[in-house]
């Protein structure tokens, strides 16, 4: 080949040479190459640290479904499960309690943490610590508030006549069981409505069961037989003089006497006087009914004219016919109601 041929070829080899040198280079930049290799290095970190914060599906922990969320999501349900208020119920009246009042602790970090761990599907158990002293005091408090003694009917009283109050049962909260049913729910979450549970006691008798009942207007010198709070028959009696004043307040009768005898009491009215067999001169008649105040009792008299006064040294006279007709009409335990009146 000629030289100028030569030349030319040794011109074209090198111009090829440089284009392959240059398409190199913009290929494998080193700026281009360090950016893109640790673009690449982040990305992959992160995708890795957000896959290790997600729980795995279907996981269950506590009762609550945290599967598909990320630790601090699932802690956050978690709070918001076991936060919430207490429902307590007695009779008909509804109370509510916050856990935080006893003193309810939650483990969620570690409890998320575990539930990272697992294989999708697994139901994990989840405990809340708590004060047991602080649900004993509130129980306590529960139980001062809503026990309620029973209250059996009673002969009372009212515009001079007989009248029955009305009956109550009585109410005593069960405070272990109802401490246990707290503590449960706080422990494990649930909020089912806790019925207190409670022991009744019942009245002992029950209106319209009292036999008779005597109310004596010591002013009037009336004695009036009542049963079952209905006026049965009154009478004109003797009740005591001033300076022996028959007493005033509610009593029974306590003792029942046919043809008592009869024992001068240690007063200075009887000073002298001797024990009377039963019989036509005795001061007691022929009937005793004593009352629950010493020395005082319902009783028949051989003094008629004294019947309607205020003569008797503090008993209650009635004529013997009619005082032998009352005892069989009362009992011992009978209530007698003395009055002012």
């Amino acid at each position: 080949m000629s030289r100028p041929g030569l030349v030319l070829l040794s011109l074209l080899a090198a111009a090829l040479a440089g284009v392959g040198a240059s398409a190199v280079l913009a290929d494998n930049p080193p700026s281009t190459t360090t950016g893109t290799t640790a673009t690449t290095s982040t990305d992959t970190t992160a995708t890795s640290t957000d896959q290790a914060t997600v729980i795995p599906e279907g996981i269950v922990l506590g009762g609550v479904a945290v599967g598909g969320l990320t630790t601090d999501a699932a802690a956050a349900a978690l709070q918001a499960d076991y936060g919430r208020p207490l429902v307590l119920r007695i009779g008909h009246t509804r109370l509510t309690v916050d856990p935080a009042r006893f003193g309810m602790r939650l483990p969620v970090e570690s409890a998320t943490q575990r539930a990272l761990t697992v294989s999708p599907n697994t139901i994990l158990a989840l405990r809340a610590g708590l004060d047991k002293p602080s649900v004993k005091a509130y129980v306590a408090a529960l139980a001062k508030r809503y026990d309620r003694v029973v209250r059996n009917p009673e002969l009372k009283l009212r515009n001079l006549k007989p009248y029955v109050t009305k009956p109550r049962l009585g109410r005593t909260l069960q405070q272990r069981a109802i401490v246990a049913a707290i503590q449960s729910e706080v422990i494990h979450g649930t909020r089912e409505p806790i019925v207190l549970a409670s022991k009744t006691t019942k009245p002992k008798a029950a209106p319209g069961t009292y036999g008779p009942a005597i109310v004596i207007q010591r002013s009037s010198n009336l004695l009036t037989l009542y049963r079952n709070t209905k006026l049965v028959r009154r009478f004109h009696v003797a009740t005591g003089q001033a300076i022996y004043p028959t007493p005033l307040g509610d009593f029974h009768i306590v003792v029942m006497w046919k043809n008592p005898w009869w024992y001068p009491p240690n007063d200075p009215w009887a000073a002298g006087e001797k024990p009377t067999p039963p019989g036509p001169g005795n001061p007691l008649g022929t009937r005793w009914m004593g009352l629950d105040s010493p020395g005082v009792g319902i009783h028949g008299t051989p003094e008629s004219g004294s019947i309607g006064y205020s003569l008797s040294h503090g008993c209650i006279r009635m004529l013997i016919p009619q005082a032998e007709w009352l005892f069989d009409h009362v009992t011992v335990g009978t209530p007698v109601f003395i009055v002012s009146s």
